[in-house]
């Protein structure tokens, strides 16, 4: 059965300060996940344009984390068949994520994403027929709780506690019960998760366990966005694309995407961003 299920992220901050602070995310959460034998390698990262998106950015992934996989799921197929196959069209506000596997040749999961200047109370933003909406289920996300299960331990899972967060660039925080209904600026990620893995007698528990790590993901990567503020706000999108393009040189596993040392930071910035990048290199 094919599982349809639009999550609702809700962020402080506005459309061009999310897209900064999503850009500087995956930079960081990739090098964090990336050592000699897993992680996140880059195959192709370039402009694309087409009559649907218009205008944006294409990028081929393969993950490697196997190590992370449930272990009945490592029942089925060994660890090192595990790898992950991701297309990416960003044209943001609109994105369409694929994601496919080379062992599980059917499986395939499908991520649409439309950012909006609200606070997660749109009805259809995706455009959904009505046997679409019958099927879909809505998630609201909440930053400020950290999930507990099986997939945010092996996603990762933060310590912040954002009810007592502030933020020292913005002044935002702390996060209290509620804000999402009086924050300002304020944003919305909704996104449409679509997995499909007609495998009989486990393809609906590799569905459920793929939705639970999507929804683990979103969780902690969107946390972080809020989290890191002081570190990317103040940050350009060239200054990002400058640090992805020296990724696109560096795609061997144990080279990271992002930054290594202050030398690679004096290089690549202006003196009046070096501070808050330098505090990256250090974590």
């Amino acid at each position: 059965m094919v599982q349809v299920k639009e999550y609702r992220i809700v962020m402080p901050m506005s459309l061009e300060e999310y897209r900064v602070a999503q850009t500087y995310m995956v930079l960081k959460m990739q090098q964090q996940s990336t050592n000699e034998a897993e992680g996140v390698e880059i195959m192709e990262n370039r402009p694309f344009e087409d009559g649907v998106y218009g205008k944006g950015q294409y990028t081929s992934k393969l993950y490697r984390l196997q190590s992370k996989a449930p272990s009945w799921l490592t029942t089925i197929a060994p660890k090192e068949a595990l790898v992950m196959q991701e297309e990416s069209w960003n044209a943001y506000p609109r994105c369409k994520t694929v994601i496919k596997c080379p062992y599980f040749t059917k499986l395939c999961v499908t991520i649409e994403t439309v950012h909006l200047e609200d606070n997660g109370k749109s009805i259809n933003v995706h455009g959904l027929n009505k046997e679409q909406l019958k099927a879909r289920q809505v998630e609201f996300i909440d930053i400020t709780l950290p999930t507990t299960d099986y997939w945010s331990f092996a996603v990762g899972s933060s310590d912040f506690d954002f009810t007592k967060f502030k933020s020292e660039k913005t002044g935002r925080g702390p996060l209290l019960e509620g804000w999402q209904e009086n924050c300002d600026p304020v944003m919305t990620a909704y996104k449409l998760v679509t997995i499909n893995a007609p495998y009989w007698g486990f393809g609906s528990k590799l569905e459920q366990a793929l939705l639970a790590g999507e929804s683990a993901l979103f969780v902690e990567s969107h946390r972080n966005c809020f989290a890191w503020i002081d570190e990317w706000f103040g940050t350009t999108m060239e200054q990002l694309s400058e640090l992805e393009e020296e990724g696109d040189c560096k795609q061997k596993f144990g080279k990271p995407i992002l930054l290594t040392d202050a030398e690679d930071c004096d290089s690549s910035f202006p003196d009046n961003n070096k501070t808050h990048l330098q505090q990256v290199v250090k974590t």
